[in-house]
């Protein structure tokens, strides 16, 4: 199990059966660093890379990551046989996750609804 975190960086590899490379590295970097400009408000992203040999040579990879972020953390997984393309898959994932979070965040600024009771309001 390789565990990385750059000190000048918020995005904290981990590589759980496979060794995370540096152009392995290079490349989790390149993908994960435009989420950080998402939102200001992103503390960290873990990013762990499992891989499981499932039948035969064949490797299976498993991709997991969770943006660390005010009010509910965003976790999403993707599968697949090849690791770059599991890592391209997981950011897509990430990206809409983002956007939808923002949006909602924004409709509820904006359009701001008040509170419905179905009862009256006793009298005091």
């Amino acid at each position: 199990m390789n565990l990385t975190e750059n000190p000048d960086s918020r995005i904290i590899m981990q590589g759980i059966h496979v060794e995370l490379t540096e152009a392995l590295k290079a490349a989790i970097h390149e993908r994960f660093d435009p989420l950080l400009g998402h939102n200001s408000h992103i503390v960290r992203i873990h990013v762990r890379l499992h891989r499981d040999q499932k039948i035969g040579k064949a490797n299976h990879y498993t991709a997991t990551s969770q943006i660390e972020i005010g009010g509910p953390d965003i976790v999403a997984s993707a599968e697949g046989q090849e690791a770059y393309v599991v890592l391209d898959e997981l950011v897509t994932k990430l990206e809409h996750l983002l956007e939808r979070r923002h949006g909602l965040r924004k409709d509820r600024r904006n359009h701001p609804h008040g509170i419905e009771l179905d009862a009256d309001l006793p009298k005091i």
